[in-house]
């Protein structure tokens, strides 16, 4: 994490996405890589296709953001419905990072609009299901806040057992995300 002491990120999508666990996966790697973090979900009682949404705070010494947040510094947005919402919070000199095949013509006056297309590069390399970690470190190859290892380690912690099966596959889309964001980074930290 550079540029700043502290940022909020808040993530957001529908249900099945990943929101939440993309949210946990970043809050445990930010903790596992020594940072202060606080983290809060919203989502509704459908289980696919409702609104979901996280906030996660980040630190490197004295955070002292709820972790309900009125604005914030960076924004991962996963779904077109969620946009409006979000981006009315957005603080200028944000950053923006949303799923291309989702979000369309996204513009963020005074901040930056990172589009990728999450879910083609996750059905390009075989793991459509991981989609959400794609984008999750996309954002992290853009911003440094952690790195793709520390969202591996995380990730592995937080796979329930019955879903073993599917590391390998996480394992791959963190780097390929990783890659894509830090293709885009024009200079962006967090």
């Amino acid at each position: 994490m550079s540029g700043t002491d502290q940022i909020e990120v808040l993530l957001t999508g529908v249900g099945g996405q990943g929101i939440q666990l993309m949210a946990k996966t970043l809050a445990l790697a930010a903790t596992q890589a020594g940072r202060q973090v606080q983290m809060s979900a919203n989502y509704g009682a459908e289980m696919r296709g409702g609104h979901s949404d996280a906030s996660v705070c980040i630190a490197t010494s004295g955070l002292d953001a709820l972790p309900i947040l009125p604005s914030a510094s960076h924004a991962v947005v996963m779904h077109a419905l969620s946009w409006d919402g979000v981006s009315a919070r957005l603080r200028p000199g944000s950053l923006a990072v949303v799923n291309e095949n989702a979000v369309e013509a996204a513009e963020l006056p005074g901040g930056r609009v990172v589009s990728i297309p999450v879910d083609d590069l996750a059905a390009e390399l075989g793991v459509p299901g991981a989609a959400s970690f794609v984008m999750l470190s996309a954002f992290a190859g853009l911003t440094d806040v952690v790195t793709a290892g520390n969202l591996q380690d995380a990730m592995r912690v937080l796979v329930p057992p019955y879903r073993a099966n599917l590391i390998a596959a996480n394992q791959i889309a963190i780097e390929a995300g990783f890659a894509a964001g830090r293709a885009r980074t024009g200079g962006v930290t967090a």
